[in-house]
């Protein structure tokens, strides 16, 4: 057990960190499903959506900064962080163009579709990936459990404004216009 905890990077006694891996993959776990659920439901587009954003956002920052003040974290640390959170916004890019956009009423709505659940699996299975092929060092390893949340709310950012910004597309066009998945709509 001592050997797992040392490979994690994570400093403190055994049983602690081991409850904090624990604790941080389930709640990346539990929000990853929550996320999946709602994107395959349909949804109105607003500016509302964000505050999931904004939440999980807070939430992931909070527990990056526990990782980092226990870690003594060195400037690669912070440019895998960065890196990561480019593949979070790739992968917010990818999933905005596989969700449909559509007007009823002069209101847009939005729905995920098979594809969108798969490239959220596929993202965090990216930033687990990223995060082996990058966390050798001190400071750096066990960085992608600890900014699960903070992946999944910059990618879910990124394709919320992507899927915003489809939707205002599409109420400037009129009702007559409509959007496929991929769309300009």
């Amino acid at each position: 057990m001592r050997r797992a905890v040392r490979a994690s990077g994570y400093r403190g006694n055994a049983e602690g960190v081991i409850t904090v891996l624990v604790v941080d993959v389930i709640l990346g776990a539990a929000v990853l499903v929550f996320l999946i659920y709602r994107q395959l439901s349909v949804r109105p587009v607003n500016a509302s959506a964000l505050r999931l954003s904004a939440v999980l956002l807070v939430i992931g920052l909070l527990q990056t900064y526990r990782f980092l003040s226990q870690n003594h974290a060195h400037p690669l640390t912070f440019a895998a962080l960065g890196g990561s959170l480019v593949l979070a916004a790739i992968f917010g890019a990818l999933r905005a163009r596989t969700v449909r956009v559509w007007l009823d009423d002069g209101q847009a709505w939005s729905q995920g579709n098979w594809m969108t659940a798969v490239l959220w699996i596929a993202s965090l299975a990216a930033h687990l990936g990223y995060d082996i092929l990058v966390g050798h060092g001190n400071g750096i390893r066990g960085l992608g459990v600890a900014t699960i949340v903070l992946y999944l709310a910059i990618s879910l950012g990124f394709q919320r404004v992507l899927v915003m910004q489809r939707a205002h597309r599409l109420q400037l066009a009129g009702p007559a216009a409509v959007a496929e998945p991929g769309g300009t709509g």
